[in-house]
C-alpha cells in the first residue's frame, strides 16, 4: 500500500506564489510513488490569496485549503495544518520558495531511512538577506541554545518532514503561542537535520518585520526557559549587595573625613538607572505571567472561516 505524505503550507499574501509552489510539489512527487495532499493555510491574507486558493482546489484535487478568520501567526497554521493531516509523514514547507523543493527528495528517504523528524537548516549565512538580518538571526540562535535546554542548529528552518507518530504527538498539544521550532526539537523521537541554502524569493516581500522578529525571540526564549527569571533575580541580588557595599563606603568615608559626598547629577543617574533596572525585571516576570494568564483563557489557537475539507 502506497503511504501518504501531507504537505503543509502557511500562506499570508502569496497569491503568486501558490501556482508555483504547488506545480513544484506535483514535478517532485511525480518521480516518487507515494500519494500526497497539498494542504494551504491561508493565514488572515489580505490579497487574493484565497481566491487563488479556491479556484486551485477546484481544478487540482491534491490541493486542500484551510482559510482563518483573522492572521493568527505562522506556528498558528501550522498547528492547523498538523490537525487536519492524515498522512504516513506531513512535509512542511514555506510557500515563498525559499525553501528549495528538490530537498523534498532528500527528505522523505531520510524519513524512509527510520529518521522520525528529519529537518533543514541554514549551514551558512543566507545569502538573500541584508547583513542585519544576518547578524541578528545568529544571535538569537545563539542566544536561545545558551538559555534554553534544547540543541537547537543555528538557522534551524521550519522545512523538515515529520513521521505519524510525532504528528499525533503534536496534535495532542495545546499551547498558547506554540514555537514549533522548539517544540519539535522538544517532543524527541529519532532526529536528523540535513543543512540547505535558502532560494531567493520570487514574488512578494517577507511578512517578518523587525517587530515580529523580536515578537518571535521572546516567544521563542520564554516558551523553553525560566532562565530570565532566575537572571533577574540574581541581577537584583547583585544590586542589593552593590547598594549595601557603596552604604558603607559612604559611611566609613563620611566618619575619616567629616564630610559627605556631594554629586546630585550622579544621584538622579543612579536613581534613574535602578528605575530602568526595575522596569526590566517588573517586564521579565510579567511576560510569564502573561503567558499563563492567555493559557488559563483556554482559547483556540485559530479560528476557520472556510475550508474545503468535509
Amino acid at each position: 500500500m502506497e503511504k501518504k505524505i501531507s504537505f503543509i503550507i502557511p500562506c499570508y499574501n502569496e497569491e503568486k506564489n501558490i501556482d508555483l509552489i504547488s506545480e513544484s510539489i506535483h514535478l517532485v512527487m511525480s518521480k516518487l510513488n507515494y500519494f500526497y495532499e497539498i494542504i494551504f493555510i491561508n493565514d488572515g491574507s489580505t490579497d487574493r490569496t484565497f481566491d487563488v486558493l479556491h479556484k486551485k482546489s477546484l481544478i487540482d484535487k491534491s490541493v486542500k485549503f484551510i482559510s482563518f478568520s483573522r492572521n493568527f501567526g505562522k506556528d498558528s497554521a501550522l498547528k492547523a495544518g498538523f490537525d487536519y493531516a492524515n498522512c504516513d509523514a506531513a512535509i512542511t514547507i514555506d510557500a515563498d520558495l525559499q525553501h528549495p523543493p528538490e530537498l523534498i527528495t532528500e527528505l522523505i528517504s531520510e524519513w524512509e531511512n527510520g529518521y522520525q523528524v528529519v529537518y533543514a537548516y541554514r549551514e551558512k549565512n543566507n545569502p538573500h538577506v541584508n547583513i542585519f538580518n544576518k547578524l541578528s538571526s545568529k544571535i538569537f540562535w545563539l542566544f536561545l541554545k545558551k538559555i534554553s535546554s534544547l540543541e537547537l542548529e543555528v538557522g534551524i528552518s521550519d522545512y523538515r518532514i515529520i513521521d505519524k507518530k510525532v504528528v499525533d504527538v503534536l496534535k495532542e498539544l495545546n499551547e498558547i503561542e506554540i514555537f514549533y521550532r522548539g517544540i519539535i526539537k522538544w517532543v524527541g523521537f529519532k532526529q536528523k537535520g540535513i543543512p540547505y541554502t535558502p532560494d531567493e524569493r520570487i514574488n512578494g516581500n517577507t511578512s517578518y518585520s523587525k517587530t515580529a522578529l523580536v515578537k518571535l525571540a521572546i516567544q521563542g526564549i520564554t516558551s523553553f526557559s525560566t532562565k530570565p527569571l532566575y537572571l533577574a533575580m540574581f541581577l537584583g541580588i547583585g544590586l542589593s549587595a552593590f547598594a549595601i557595599i557603596f552604604f558603607f563606603i559612604y559611611v566609613i568615608y563620611s566618619l575619616n573625613f567629616n564630610q559627605s559626598i556631594s554629586g546630585w547629577a550622579s544621584v538622579i543617574a543612579a536613581i534613574v538607572f535602578f528605575g530602568g533596572l526595575n522596569l526590566i525585571v517588573l517586564g521579565i516576570v510579567g511576560m510569564y505571567i502573561g503567558k499563563l494568564f492567555m493559557q488559563s483563557k483556554e482559547r483556540p489557537n485559530y479560528l476557520i472561516s472556510s475550508t474545503n475539507y468535509e
